[in-house]
């Protein structure tokens, strides 16, 4: 018996002995590459257009930017760019899924590592060592349910209420301060800057599983979530704002929800302005009438995205998103703008 687990321990260590390590987009100036790409064809062309549309939202003094986040970019390598969009001032408001802000960001600031694997792995074997696969990322599962626990256990310190999914993630920025393996994760540096994080569907997350623990454990005096009140403070943002862009990679709830801003804005009886300018890195297809993969001209029939300043990148999004970051980083137009500090108005 002891020999199996040895077994077990020692492959589990195979799995999980090359970690992921995100790209630095100060590291290496990308303006020459996306500067020849606008004379090319194809996502080339529609990088560089994005990248000057991304240049323009940063700019433009009125501009509200607004980043919004799904899938598993974060994971696969792409962490620091959104906590050095904020570091630099080049992000106002993050949306995103519980995903990328619990199981992968809050997770690599407790110390944990995602790491390189394969896509053509036996799946079978990676449960019999408890290693969860995101397409050739692997996890461990045992160190998610440390981050699960560690949830759960922020929720127990806070007074029994209700809180925004953006005031949760501002308490756990708090709890980062002092606690963090890893310093200077999206979450601590949005906290430090005043960038408020909001995520919509914030309990299909290790978040989730943390606080139904939580809830367990208090059945009478517990947190909770309210993504109405949530809605409308991303809301107040939008009302606040001269101007808004949208930088969004992927779609899903994140990127309806940041658009549904301008319609709920209307129906409270104040008069915004459609998002001003609109980029979307996305690999889904439009044709099945899907949501979360509509063009954003589609949603301009709604009211919500303007279609002067608006480029669809359909590209798997690590494969362009350094290159459009590295190019906004290098020219330096955020040397320039002021912080929004919108945490600061709840």
């Amino acid at each position: 018996m002891s020999d199996n687990k040895n077994q077990s321990n020692n492959r589990k260590s195979d799995l999980l002995s090359k970690e992921v390590e995100h790209i630095d987009i100060t590291s290496f100036d990308a303006r020459k590459i996306v500067s020849s790409m606008e004379k090319m064809s194809f996502v080339s062309r529609e990088t560089a257009n994005a990248a000057n549309i991304y240049n323009e939202m940063i700019k433009d003094k009125d501009c509200t930017i607004f980043l919004t986040l799904a899938g598993s970019t974060s994971a696969a390598g792409c962490m620091h760019i959104y906590r050095d969009l904020v570091k630099y001032n080049m992000v106002d408001a993050i949306v995103a899924t519980g995903a990328s802000i619990i199981d992968m960001d809050f997770f690599e600031a407790l110390g944990f590592k995602h790491y390189q694997g394969s896509q053509y792995q036996d799946d079978t074997e990676l449960r019999n060592n408890y290693v969860d696969r995101i397409y050739d990322t692997y996890i461990d599962e045992e160190e998610l349910q440390m981050c699960d626990k560690t949830i759960g256990e922020i929720a127990d310190q806070l007074e029994p209420k209700s809180y925004t999914s953006r005031e949760f993630i501002k308490e756990i920025g708090k709890y980062l301060k002092t606690k963090a393996k890893k310093k200077d994760s999206l979450i601590e540096v949005a906290y430090d800057n005043d960038v408020p994080i909001f995520c919509p569907a914030f309990t299909d997350s290790s978040a989730g599983f943390g606080l139904v623990m939580h809830q367990e454990r208090n059945p009478k005096n517990h947190i909770t979530i309210d993504s109405i009140r949530e809605f409308r403070e991303l809301t107040e943002i939008k009302i606040k704002s001269k101007g808004s862009g949208l930088f969004m990679i992927g779609g899903g709830v994140p990127k309806n929800f940041i658009q549904d801003t301008v319609i709920c804005a209307e129906l409270l009886g104040k008069d915004v302005d459609m998002h001003k300018y609109a980029i979307q890195i996305t690999v889904a297809d439009s044709r099945d009438g899907a949501c979360s993969s509509s063009t954003l001209k589609e949603a301009s029939s709604w009211g919500k995205v303007d279609i002067t300043k608006e480029q669809m990148v359909f590209a798997e999004a690590t494969s362009v998103l350094p290159l459009i970051a590295s190019d906004a980083y290098h020219k330096g137009e955020w040397k320039n703008r002021e912080r929004k500090n919108f945490s600061k108005i709840f």
